[in-house]
């Protein structure tokens, strides 16, 4: 593995363009692009203030940065250097702002979450939103880009707009049958979008395009329900993360439940199968492949604290559906690995601190993980390493090239 000389970066704003050929960073209130293949600086460009955000259009042409504290947003265009767009949210506020599918728009959310607003670079049009909810995921565009779900919150109810993205216009408004929805995210063929209630209801419901509920799960009453929800690049799995320290997969066909993933602390050849992996850093030989039974450490969360650092909080298949990566809260240090073929665990990556960032290869069935110190993380079928980076500092976070 090669690594270039060390650049710097502000707030963690370092992405790499759709297309692989680009990476942008932030330092202050200057953005860097520079060439993936020489790291050569290609554009540098000065905003009017620090940036709070940065992100890339889909077709790599645009850059929008934004300046929540100021209102602002600022997009920079990597075909015309000197063209360039400003953004003035006013006394209304930001506090968010992305790109829609096309990267011709741009939605940002006003403050108190009063509206959405839709700003079009090619008219100058400009469309506006109503009742978006503060939540969990408010906001979820269809992989093909074609249309967009957003949750609403207006007369004590919940309800889901969906909207076509060619021209904005509202195709579907309904209610969901949640108390209070956390939550909402398409599945990557579009035809499903599952809507989840918050923490104090465990409901997870599937809603068609044109809005009809075509199911409802629920695995328990009167605990801590769902955490977080990841669907499968197949749309064939929806993984159900919970605050019972359990993984709950259901299928496309039925939507019933079809496995269940456990993270005990104790691990035994009764309970697993596969690989287990204790990464010690401060070893010469860090990686060591641990047979059954072994012990993962369990910190006992704080009870008298909001948002209690328990249950599987973290979701992640790899890109050809294959497995399925996962962190439990009150067990930090270690990532989960799941054969979705076997329905069985396949691994157990132990470090000895808290794993701040895993994510796969967008290509191959790779993981790569991080724990706040010098090294990254590599885990494949075939085996796992770990790779010092040769460098000042710490690695707290990972972004992948397409």
């Amino acid at each position: 593995m090669n690594f270039s000389e060390l650049f710097k970066q502000s707030n963690q704003l370092c992405k790499v363009s759709p297309d692989g050929k680009y990476l942008a960073t932030c330092v202050q209130y200057r953005l860097v692009v520079r060439d993936v293949s020489t790291l050569q600086i290609l554009h540098l460009y000065t905003c009017l203030d620090q940036v709070s955000h940065m992100e890339w259009s889909s077709d790599s042409l645009f850059i929008l940065c934004a300046m929540y504290k100021r209102g602002l947003i600022q997009v920079w265009s990597l075909e015309q250097p000197d063209w360039h767009c400003k953004i003035d949210e006013g006394s209304i506020g930001l506090v968010s702002s992305r790109w829609s599918p096309d990267g011709r728009h741009i939605l940002n959310t006003t403050e108190f979450h009063l509206r959405v607003t839709v700003w079009s670079l090619c008219t100058k049009a400009v469309s506006y939103m109503k009742y978006p909810k503060a939540c969990q995921k408010g906001i979820d565009f269809s992989k093909d880009g074609g249309y967009m779900a957003l949750a609403e919150r207006r007369d004590c109810k919940d309800y889901v707009s969906i909207f076509v993205c060619e021209d904005w216009h509202l195709l579907r408004n309904f209610e969901t049958e949640t108390q209070d929805l956390s939550g909402l995210e398409w599945s990557p063929n579009g035809c499903v979008l599952a809507v989840w209630d918050s923490c104090l209801e465990y409901k997870v419901l599937l809603y068609s395009l044109d809005g009809r509920l075509l199911s409802t799960y629920s695995a328990y009453e009167w605990s801590l329900g769902v955490k977080c929800v990841s669907w499968s690049p197949s749309s064939q799995f929806l993984a159900i993360g919970s605050y019972d320290e359990k993984v709950r997969i259901l299928n496309h066909i039925t939507w019933g439940k079809i496995a269940q993933f456990e993270h005990p602390a104790s691990i035994d050849n009764t309970k697993a199968e596969g690989n287990f992996v204790l990464s010690v850093p401060e070893l010469p030989h860090p990686d060591e492949i641990c047979a059954p039974p072994i012990q993962i450490p369990v910190v006992k969360p704080d009870p008298d604290r909001a948002n209690p650092k328990i249950g599987v909080s973290v979701l992640a298949f790899s890109s050809d559906s294959r497995y399925l990566a996962s962190r439990n809260d009150n067990m930090a240090t270690a990532v989960w690995v799941w054969d979705m073929q076997k329905m069985s665990l396949e691994a157990v990556l132990e470090q000895t601190a808290a794993v701040r960032c895993f994510q796969w290869d967008p290509r191959h069935p790779r993981l790569a993980l991080c724990t706040g110190n010098s090294k990254l993380y590599l885990w494949s079928p075939r085996g796992c390493v770990s790779v010092q980076v040769p460098a000042e500092g710490n690695v707290s976070d990972i972004n992948s090239n397409n």
